[in-house]
């Protein structure tokens, strides 16, 4: 029988926290759940909207957790869904930098992928219209 999973939710690595925090609170509507300190900073952060959860972890407290991990550059990205593709873009102008150019892809998608603060890249998509 398959292990039954009921979530699974990113840990992005950033270079620090407090700078990366605006961009998920106050332009993509996130609550801070919980955090935690890692020495004078903050090290650990969780935040969650709706049913979303994502959590930053700094490099210093993932080397703290295990050495091997700290200057390993996550492969990994996330990939988003928005109902309105132009008000995501006009929210996150002037915080974000663009890694691929807004397109349309051959499965319907509109989208965008952006360095977020904290560095993590994000794919943000819509439906195409019309």
């Amino acid at each position: 029988m398959p292990v039954q999973i009921t979530s699974i939710a990113p840990i992005l690595p950033v270079h620090e926290i407090e700078s990366a925090l605006p961009f998920w609170i106050d332009q993509l509507g996130f609550t801070l759940i919980t955090s935690v300190d890692h020495e004078d900073r903050l090290g650990f952060v969780l935040l969650a909207k709706d049913d979303m959860t994502v959590m930053l972890q700094t490099h210093a407290s993932l080397f703290h957790d295990d050495p091997a991990l700290a200057d390993r550059p996550s492969p990994a990205m996330l990939y988003a869904k928005v109902e309105d593709l132009d008000e995501l873009i006009a929210a996150t102008e002037g915080t974000t930098s663009v890694v691929v150019a807004r397109r349309t892809t051959f499965y319907g998608a509109d989208e965008v992928f952006l360095r977020v603060p904290g560095g993590a890249v994000i794919g943000f998509a819509a439906s195409a219209k019309g």
